[in-house]
């Protein structure tokens, strides 16, 4: 059976980039790219279109929903007939829920079609014992316990949990309460009253899916400081490209 470790080019590198072995869900195809060119592709253009689109849609989502919860203290620098600020703000808050729900449903599309990358973001193997093993090593490893990083072609095990939790069931979340909400104003018997009005109903009022909403944001904003930090510190720390290979879809290992 081939060797799934990564070997060192050759004897003079330094102690910090030693061999490690590649782990999670590497392919043998995927084995025999990195041997030849220390990288492989991983995300087809379709997943990297819609990440980029997708934290778009989230940034617009979250400065103008802070604005609808909390509005400026006055916005009393023209007649009210001469400006529409709020509305304004409504309305990009609602085209950009729109654009973030047909991306999520072709996010969706692509785990079906897409390569076995693209469908990770949409499950967690937790009947395997090796990839709870693999866990507690990445847990360590973020802690600065674990001397030396797993090597992983797509997410590894610890960005896996936390993409399907506020990326899966979060986005599922934002844009089911989103739309109870703007079915409201659609009225009753609208599309978006027979697709998401069920939703007030199980939550009791419009005041609490309002809340929770608005909670849901809050989460997302700790989730992007921390998505953030982990890839530009996995790109520096692991030895393995992040930020480039959501740009150009191909894995480098450095070591």
């Amino acid at each position: 059976m081939a060797d799934t470790s990564l070997n060192a080019a050759n004897s003079n590198r330094p102690a910090h980039s030693e061999p490690t072995h590649l782990t999670g869900d590497a392919s043998q195809a995927d084995i025999d790219s990195i041997r030849t060119q220390t990288s492989v592709f991983v995300y087809e253009w379709p997943v990297r279109l819609w990440h980029w689109l997708n934290a778009l849609a989230i940034t617009v989502l979250i400065v103008t929903g802070w604005f609808i919860a909390s509005p400026l203290p006055s916005m009393d620098f023209s007649e009210a007939t001469f400006q529409f600020v709020m509305g304004y703000m409504r309305f990009t808050h609602f085209a950009a829920g729109m654009i973030l729900t047909v991306g999520f449903f072709g996010r969706i599309y692509w785990a079906i079609v897409g390569n076995q990358h693209a469908k990770q973001l949409f499950y967690v193997p937790i009947w395997r014992k090796t990839w709870w093993k693999e866990v507690l090593i990445e847990l360590k490893w973020y802690a600065f316990l674990e001397k030396m990083p797993r090597k992983y072609v797509g997410h590894n095990p610890l960005a896996q949990i936390a993409m399907f939790m506020f990326m899966t069931v979060g986005l599922s979340f934002m844009i089911l309460t989103g739309w109870a909400l703007y079915s409201e104003g659609a009225g009753q018997g609208s599309w978006p009253d027979y697709a998401a009005g069920w939703v007030l109903t199980l939550f009791g009022n419009s005041q609490i899916v309002h809340s929770v909403h608005h909670l849901g944001m809050w989460f997302i904003v700790i989730f992007m400081i921390i998505h953030i930090y982990a890839a530009i510190r996995e790109d520096i720390m692991s030895r393995q490209s992040m930020v480039s290979t959501m740009i150009s879809g191909t894995r480098t290992f450095k070591d």
